[in-house]
C-alpha cells in the first residue's frame, strides 16, 4: 500500500534569528550578514537534501519525492518501508536539533493512500498536530545527551562558498549534516558583487542614490496553506507546490540579475510560498513592485482554473535599517512583523515607513514621489520643502492629538492655514502652468477632505517619505 509521508521543519525563525547571538558575538555587521543569510541557506538545502537522503536510504526512486523546498516535503513509500523512515527521521531530528542548538526540529506524518485528497490531507493534518509540543519527539532516546554545537563561522563559510555550496547532500558524517557535492538545488542565489567577493551591506548602502542606508525586504504569498488545502487531488497539491517554488526561485533570481538591482540585492532566501532579499534602499520598493507585477502576471495565467483568491496575492514589507551598524537580524525580524502587520491587515498589500497600502495605493505614492522630485529637480524648488512637509505630517500626528479640545477645534475649522503652509513651501521660482500642475498635484494627492485635512493620506505619508530616502533629506 502507498504511503504519503509529509516533513516540515519547524522552530526556523528562532533558528535564523540566533544568528547574532551564536555566530557573531559582537563583531562587525559583515559577519552579521553572511551568518544570517548562510543559515537561511542552511534550512533551503536541508530541506532539499533530507527527503531524498530517505528516499536513497529506503532504496526508492527519487521520482517518488512529489515537492520539496520551503522547510517541508511530501513523498510517497510503500507501507513496507514506514518503520525505517520512521527511524532515520528520528534519527535525522535529534541530529538537526543538536546541530542548531535544539532550535529546528523536524516534525512529519504517514496516513495511507485511500480516499480521496481531501480526507489524505485531513488525516496528514490531524498528524502533525501531535507535534506541537516543545519535545514533540519519539520516546526512545529522548533523554539522551545532545551533542556539542560545532564551532561558530559555519553559516557565514556556507554563503560565501555560493554558488557552489547551492548543492549539497545529506550526510551524517559532515559538517552540520551537509557534503557539498551533486547539483545545484533550484534556489535563488544571486549575491551583489563587493570588494571582498560578496558585497556587504554597507557596500550594498553606498551605491544608493540617495540616503545611504540598506533594508530588508520580505514577502509571502496570502493563504498558501488554503490554497494547498483546496487542492483536490495529489496531483494538483503538487503543481501549485512546484509553481510558488519555482516562481519565487526563478523570478527573484532573475530580477536580481537585472541591470538596476545585480549591485545592489542578495537573495536571502526563496522558499515554497516566500522570499526576502537585503539591499540598498533605494530599490527595495521598485524590486517589490516588480515581483508583485510579475505574479499577479504568473498567477493570472496558471491558477485562473482554481477557484478562490487564497494564494493568488503577495504580500510584502520593507524594513530599513535605523542606523549605522545595525545588525542584519535585528532587521530582519522587523521586517517579518511589518510582513505580519500587512497579512493581518489584508491581503495584497505592503508594509512600509509604518504605513500598510495596497499595491494601487503604492502605485500612487510612487507618482506623488515623482511629483515631488520634479518640483525639486525640474523647477528648482529646495529640497527642504520635503523635511516641511515631513514635520508637518509629525505636528499632526503627535503634537495635535495632545492639545486642548478648544486648540484643536479651531484649527480644524482653520484647515486654510496648512493650505497656506503648503503654498509658502512649495513656492518655486517659475510660474508657469507646468509648476503650477505640479503644485496643485502635490496639494490635492497629500490631503484629504473636511476635516481630514489634519490627516495625511497613507500613501502621502509613503510618498514623502520615498522622496526624502531619495533626495537624502532627513
Amino acid at each position: 500500500m502507498q504511503i504519503f509521508l509529509q516533513g516540515k521543519l519547524l522552530g526556523i525563525e528562532p533558528f535564523v534569528m540566533d544568528a547574532h547571538v551564536r555566530d557573531v558575538r559582537g563583531e562587525d555587521a559583515r559577519a552579521g550578514f553572511s551568518s544570517l543569510a548562510g543559515r537561511c541557506l542552511y534550512v533551503s538545502l536541508l530541506s532539499e537534501a533530507l527527503p531524498r537522503a530517505l528516499l536513497k536510504k529506503l532504496g526508492l526512486a527519487q521520482e517518488l519525492l512529489g515537492s520539496s523546498g520551503g522547510g517541508q516535503f511530501l513523498a510517497v513509500i510503500p507501507s513496507e518501508s514506514l518503520a525505517e523512515a520512521n527511524a532515520f527521521l528520528v534519527d535525522a531530528t535529534r541530529r538537526i536539533g543538536a546541530l542548531s542548538g535544539r532550535r529546528l526540529r523536524l516534525a512529519w506524518a504517514s496516513t495511507e493512500n485511500l480516499g480521496a485528497w481531501s480526507d489524505v490531507r485531513k488525516r496528514l493534518d490531524e498528524a502533525m498536530e501531535r507535534w506541537k509540543g516543545p519535545d514533540a519527539l519519539e520516546p526512545e532516546g529522548l533523554f539522551d545527551p545532545f551533542e556539542a554545537e560545532p564551532e561558530s563561522g559555519y553559516f557565514a563559510e556556507l554563503h560565501g562558498g555560493l554558488p557552489e555550496t547551492a548543492a549539497a547532500v545529506y550526510d551524517i558524517d559532515a559538517p552540520y549534516l551537509l557534503k557539498q557535492e551533486g547539483e545545484a538545488y533550484w534556489l535563488a542565489i544571486h549575491c551583489a558583487p563587493g570588494a571582498e567577493g560578496q558585497a556587504s551591506l554597507e557596500e550594498m548602502a553606498g551605491r544608493a542614490a540617495g540616503r545611504k542606508a540598506w533594508g530588508i525586504l520580505r514577502g509571502d504569498a496570502d493563504q498558501f496553506a488554503a490554497r494547498l488545502n483546496k487542492a483536490q487531488s495529489v496531483e494538483e497539491h503538487i503543481q501549485l507546490s512546484v509553481f510558488f517554488k519555482q516562481f519565487f526561485a526563478g523570478e527573484v533570481q532573475l530580477l536580481c540579475s537585472r541591470p538596476e538591482f545585480a549591485e545592489k540585492v542578495s537573495v536571502l532566501f526563496t522558499g515554497g510560498d516566500e522570499f526576502a532579499v537585503a539591499g540598498a534602499c533605494d530599490v527595495l520598493l521598485p524590486f517589490a513592485r516588480e515581483i508583485e507585477r510579475l505574479f499577479q502576471r504568473s498567477s493570472e495565467e496558471l491558477l485562473r482554473e482554481f477557484p478562490g483568491a487564497e494564494g493568488k496575492t503577495l504580500s510584502m514589507a520593507v524594513a530599513i535599517a535605523p542606523y549605522e551598524g545595525a545588525s542584519a537580524t535585528s532587521v530582519y525580524a522587523e521586517a517579518g512583523r511589518l510582513l505580519e502587520m500587512a497579512k493581518s491587515t489584508g491581503r495584497d498589500c505592503i508594509a512600509i515607513f509604518g504605513r500598510v497600502l495596497d499595491w494601487k495605493q503604492l502605485a500612487e505614492a510612487a507618482d506623488l514621489k515623482d511629483l515631488m522630485l520634479r518640483l525639486v529637480h525640474e523647477f528648482g524648488c529646495s529640497s527642504q520643502f520635503l523635511g516641511e512637509l515631513g514635520a508637518f505630517y509629525r505636528e499632526t500626528d503627535r503634537a495635535l492629538p495632545a492639545r486642548g479640545s478648544r486648540r484643536l477645534a479651531e484649527t480644524q475649522q482653520r484647515p486654510w492655514r496648512l493650505h497656506r503652509r503648503l503654498n509658502r513651501v512649495l513656492d518655486g521660482p517659475e510660474r508657469n502652468k507646468e509648476f503650477q500642475k505640479a503644485r496643485n498635484g502635490v496639494l490635492s494627492a497629500f490631503l484629504t477632505r473636511g476635516q481630514a485635512q489634519l490627516k495625511l493620506r497613507p500613501s502621502g505619508r509613503v510618498a514623502l517619505e520615498w522622496a526624502r530616502i531619495t533626495e537624502e533629506v532627513e
